[in-house]
């Protein structure tokens, strides 16, 4: 047989459309050719196959070799094509059984003797690949990504020669077992070592009730940092959906996957001199940014102001969306970016304004020109705008017993609950049409939230943030509706609009 056919797919973003590796033996002068829009690592496969071959004692074949790659139009790059070029060369050369291949799909780079490499991406593969009802060939060196798609069919392999000795029949590989360890312990950072910030600690508490976004105003030392480390040990446990998915882009961006904290949601915590590239993704490939690492868990972003303002911008859609679109001339990748937003800034450029222990050296004028660093449209996109003061010395030697991270996250959970029996999903990605469904208030707590909207000149926007925020208090007291203590704490969320 002079023609043979090896399953694989592509990387394109968080998807893996299917590939099919065609490759033709012909008569004339020998030659290897690889065409289907490759890459320069795709096209340079044809060395490492040929000296893999060679090197693993296979007949090279000495005819005009054709491989293809289709869809033609798919553009394909890296080295993930390598072993099902070189079982469609043994395939359509008679040196395998054709249709030994039938039903698998193949990933893997190859050495130059012939061992097997780990490839970026393979998560979405294998993913694809068990939905499609396929079983897999892969690098044992991926085996542990592997592991997470519980319902696929996976076999690793060290070397081509093992390869080709399963496919034979002479000795079978190994099915590849699926992941059951997971991390429970979330961290060692507690709530309770955070003196007073009452007020901060709550709003906190009703940010991870609801995933709600959040910015905290304070002096240095006040404690913001330490609020946000501890968010991550209120928040309920990753679904198996949310682990996959986080899974899906830490294998997509050439991040090695943090096994020994696996099952956590991440926490991406990027330095203020990071581009716009960089937060969102982008570059000559479309690689995910921070935000999509941050998927299902938190990005905190301290010291706002100090970050460029075109790039605190693009933050503006994907807070909205849920997902960042990111085009190229070639290329498009749409990525998840469902994170929750926790900012930090200083009050003023000294950060002591309104510290009544420290004066503050800034005039009105710097003050205004540093806040307005952040633009209203990004502000109107954070639900609870909260200030952390700067802390008593009588409180940091207050030994009184505090509220630990765990009764906390207790309530959470129990709200978490009720949000997700009545939407399926959290507060904050309610629509509209969810709002007037499930956020409704009687005629005197709507005159009340006019007055404030009037008051603070609040946006249309702002009005429904106030609602969903309102939502999730009532369900951290477990109350079926929501009262008016409710509305009025969720408004005094937003008091601060217009002062930063």
């Amino acid at each position: 047989m002079a023609l043979a056919k090896v399953l694989s797919r592509a990387a394109v973003g968080i998807s893996a459309p299917p590939v099919i590796v065609e490759v033709h033996l012909s008569r004339g002068l020998p030659s290897f050719s690889i065409v289907g829009l490759p890459e320069t690592a795709v096209k340079e496969s044809k060395d490492r196959v040929r000296s893999a071959l060679l090197n693993s004692q296979f007949e090279f074949p000495p005819r005009r070799i054709t491989v293809n790659l289709a869809p033609a139009d798919l553009p394909k790059e890296g080295a993930r094509y390598d072993l099902a070029i070189a079982l469609g060369i043994l395939s359509a050369s008679g040196q395998i059984n054709p249709k030994a291949l039938d039903n698998y799909e193949i990933i893997g780079e190859l050495g130059l003797d012939g061992s097997l490499r780990a490839c970026h991406g393979v998560v979405p593969f294998v993913l694809a690949a068990s939905k499609a009802g396929h079983r897999l060939i892969l690098p044992n060196a991926n085996a542990a990504e592997a592991s997470l798609v519980k319902t696929a069919h996976c076999v690793g392999a060290d070397h081509l020669l093992a390869v080709c000795a399963h496919l034979k029949d002479i000795e079978p590989l190994a099915r590849i077992e699926p992941r059951q360890h997971l991390d429970t312990t979330i961290s060692e950072a507690d709530l309770s070592e955070v003196h007073g910030q009452f007020h901060a600690k709550r709003a906190l508490e009703v940010a991870a009730a609801g995933g709600h976004n959040l910015i905290m105003i304070g002096p240095p030392g006040s404690g913001k940092t330490m609020l946000a480390s501890r968010l991550l040990k209120l928040l309920p446990p990753m679904t198996e959906d949310e682990m996959l998915e986080t899974a899906m882009i830490s294998s997509i961006s050439q991040q090695a996957i943090d096994w020994q904290h696996w099952g956590r949601r991440p926490y991406r915590h990027p330095h203020h001199t990071a581009s716009a590239v960089a937060l969102v993704g982008g570059g000559s490939l479309a690689k995910p940014g921070e935000i999509s690492l941050a998927h299902n868990g938190v990005l905190f972003l301290d010291e706002l102001p100090e970050f460029d303002r075109k790039v605190l911008e693009v933050l503006r859609e994907p807070l909205e969306s849920g997902s960042i679109s990111i085009s190229r001339a070639a290329r498009h990748a749409e990525y998840p970016a469902r994170f929750q937003l926790i900012a930090a800034m200083n009050p003023c450029p000294c950060g002591y304004h309104g510290d009544s222990n420290v004066l503050c050296r800034c005039s009105p004028d710097q003050i205004s020109r540093y806040r307005g660093r952040i633009s209203g449209p990004l502000l109107d996109r954070i639900d609870l705008h909260v200030e952390v003061p700067a802390l008593p010395v009588k409180e940091l030697r207050n030994r009184d017993a505090a509220e630990s991270s765990h009764d906390v996250a207790k309530r959470i959970a129990a709200a978490r609950i009720l949000q997700y029996q009545r939407s399926n999903k959290t507060n904050q990605a309610l629509t509209e049409k969810e709002i007037r469904q499930h956020c409704a208030i009687n005629d005197e707590d709507a005159n009340l939230l006019q007055q404030a909207m009037t008051q603070l000149k609040l946006s249309a926007r702002a009005y429904h943030r106030i609602l969903k925020v309102a939502r999730t208090i009532a369900d951290l007291a477990g109350s079926e509706n929501i009262a008016g203590a409710h509305l009025s704490e969720a408004i005094n969320y937003r008091r601060m609009d217009r002062g930063v």
